[in-house]
């Protein structure tokens, strides 16, 4: 999965740990930061979810398959890339991932935390949203599901970063954040509003804590982003919001991503920046 278009940052002699790399933003982070020169360690998690009428079979494939796809495209563009299968909700698989970048690499100093445990989950009394997809009401399990991978799970992540870091002395890093939702809810997906809210305030952290060893920290909001689940149904209700204004590639996002990335953008950190 090539960038939609070469990239103007250097980014050679990195190397990049992006999470959820197997489809959509983080398979196209993968590929745009390795047209850039880092080596990129792809972490990623098959999910095997029943089937949604109103959910394109594609999405539930796409998130169901491994990232070799993905390490194939950039090895045949002449980048440098390995996959491994990890599940972020067991706190054993930060060090494991980070070691695998290393063993394969070197040093890891871009984090990209794309990966998520979502789905979609309400306090009201329904079983499908405004568009027919199903939900299903929180409760122990959608919370800890969710919360496992998008906070916990990026926490631990951002943890053995740091720890890595300040023992080597390094004094260049990156981490980069993907959210949704936040601080001030996301009805009718609640509980992966509420992970990604604490994934921002982790990343927001990490942003003051880190600067003085050289590490910016910062969140990427993508706009309503056709990672294959975008229908006519969706495609519709942007059209007709007052909120939205674009419908974005996975390529498109990916290359703000890399540019946070880059030297030209040291002087940003501890920012949420909402792409429209």
């Amino acid at each position: 999965m090539p960038a939609t278009r070469p990239l103007p940052f250097d980014l050679a002699g990195h190397t990049a740990l992006v999470t959820g790399a197997n489809h959509g933003i983080g398979a196209a982070t993968a590929a745009a930061l390795a047209a850039c020169g880092a080596s990129i360690l792809l972490a990623y998690w098959r999910l095997n979810e029943p089937v949604d009428p109103e959910m394109p079979d594609t999405y539930r494939h796409d998130r169901a398959a491994s990232a070799n796809e993905v390490v194939d495209g950039i090895q045949a563009a002449g980048g440098k890339a390995t996959a491994v299968e990890a599940d972020l909700a067991d706190p054993s698989s930060a060090p494991v991932l980070f070691d695998a970048a290393e063993a394969a690499f070197g040093q890891v100093d871009i984090l990209i935390n794309n990966a998520s445990g979502w789905i979609p989950d309400t306090f009201k009394p329904i079983q499908t949203d405004r568009l027919g997809r199903s939900l299903q009401p929180v409760s122990a399990a959608s919370i800890d599901r969710v919360f496992a991978v998008d906070a916990r799970g990026t926490a631990l992540l951002i943890a053995e970063f740091a720890r890595r870091h300040v023992a080597r002395g390094a004094s260049w890093g990156r981490i980069i954040g993907l959210t949704s939702g936040g601080p001030l809810g996301f009805p009718e997906e609640v509980s992966y509003g509420a992970a990604k809210a604490a994934l921002e305030n982790y990343t927001m952290s990490a942003a003051f804590e880190l600067a003085d060893y050289g590490v910016t920290g910062n969140v990427v909001y993508p706009p309503v982003t056709d990672t294959g689940w975008v229908t006519p149904q969706v495609a519709e209700s942007v059209r007709n919001s007052k909120e939205h204004i674009h419908i974005a590639s996975p390529a498109e996002v990916a290359e703000v991503i890399a540019y946070l990335a880059s030297d030209l953008a040291k002087l940003i950190t501890a920012n949420v920046l909402h792409l429209r």
